[in-house]
């Protein structure tokens, strides 16, 4: 992935360019706290009160364990590149690095296009899906999805290797350069092309049956107001994929089949491919969380809660402080440390019980078309 950033860098083609060592690091340090943030409030809103059983729930939860793991195995060390003249972790990072990178982002993909899936069965057939659509399936196609990164990731443990380039250490691809090539068309076919089809083909079909349909129960407005509302969420999560990764699958593309020289203005373009792509882990939580008002209600829970909680402690130090004073004022009286304020301090750490997946749970005891637009609405 980093192929020639670590040649201009050992070639001494930057020696004279110093803002982005600078620069760079600050916007990749901006993405790990975003990234890092985003999709752990997305675990803890999942987590916390055992709100991973249905489909929707696994799948946006395995999406952000994907992200996550991808933006702290990615990121901290991409940064490195731009800031140290050379690779620092030794052999074994070198390897397990860039293998976790490539696993998280097959991950990633494939979640997505499983997720599009799951959506386009809910939404085309909710009552017909039922059976299909189990938590017990969703982990079978978690596991598989996993099994199936950790395949198209696994050449890359011997992908790169560390040795000595221009008096630097640095971690580069050691296969020869026909093997390098089919391997990244590979990777550009199985983890973009394909999953991108996929999501365009649902999709698609998706919006294609909401725009079409008609609710022969509920209002026109309250018919139409869905459909705009699941479009473009549709819409947001097929574009947003699409061109984060285009970028980066761009220029390997020119790399091999076209005219890509090693110099200051393809460094540029290869940074900034690499920060899109990684952003795409960012805006994930945004596009499958805070469009949700039930996931916003438990970001609002988990601040609430700390926020308590550090009230609560500051609370309990100044009692236990004002006991110990008089005490030392006056060691005939007997006083009585105050306990903190009860378990009440805490209810309101509890997350809404029914997450942005609580419609489709109501639908199943609905009417058919009442469960429809329901359901469309998260």
């Amino acid at each position: 992935m980093n192929s020639s950033l670590a040649q201009l860098n050992a070639s001494g083609g930057e020696a004279g360019w110093q803002p982005e060592s600078v620069l760079i690091p600050l916007v990749y340090s901006l993405i790990f706290l975003l990234g890092t943030v985003g999709n752990s409030l997305v675990l803890a809103v999942l987590l916390r009160n055992g709100q991973v059983n249905n489909t929707t729930n696994l799948f946006i939860l395995n999406l952000g364990v994907a992200d996550l793991c991808f933006i702290v195995c990615c990121v901290p060390f991409q940064a490195t590149i731009y800031t140290l003249e050379g690779w620092v972790f030794g052999p074994f990072l070198c390897k397990a690095v860039h293998f976790l990178i490539y696993l998280t982002m097959y991950a990633s993909s494939f979640t997505l296009a499983t997720v599009s899936l799951d959506r386009y069965l809910a939404i085309r057939y909710p009552l017909h899906s039922r059976e299909l659509r189990t938590p017990r399936n969703a982990l079978t196609a978690i596991c598989l999805i996993w099994g199936l990164s950790f395949i198209f990731s696994g050449p890359y443990l011997s992908y790169y290797q560390e040795f000595q380039m221009a008096n630097l250490t640095v971690c580069h691809p050691i296969w020869k350069i026909s093997q390098r090539k089919i391997m990244d068309i590979c990777t550009f076919i199985f983890s973009y092309v394909i999953p991108v089809l996929i999501l365009s083909l649902t999709y698609m079909r998706t919006i294609r049956y909401l725009w079409t349909s008609v609710d022969p129960i509920e209002d026109m407005s309250e018919s139409k107001k869905a459909k705009r509302k699941v479009t473009r969420m549709i819409i947001i999560v097929a574009v947003l994929f699409c061109l984060c990764w285009l970028p980066h699958h761009l220029i390997i593309l020119c790399v091999w089949f076209g005219y890509f020289p090693l110099n200051h203005a393809t460094y540029v373009l290869r940074i900034l491919s690499h920060l899109i792509s990684y952003a795409n882990s960012c805006v994930n939580p945004i596009v499958y969380a805070l469009v949700s008002k039930h996931f916003r209600k438990g970001f609002k829970k988990i601040f609430n809660c700390l926020l308590h909680k550090k009230v609560a402690n500051k609370v309990h130090v100044a009692q236990v402080t004002n006991t110990v004073s008089t005490l030392e004022a006056d060691l005939t009286e007997v006083t009585h440390i105050s306990e903190p304020p009860p378990a009440r301090i805490f209810t309101s750490c509890q997350v809404p019980g029914q997450p942005w997946g609580e419609t489709e749970q109501l639908g199943r005891q609905q009417k058919v078309a009442s469960s429809f637009i329901t359901f469309n609405v998260t």
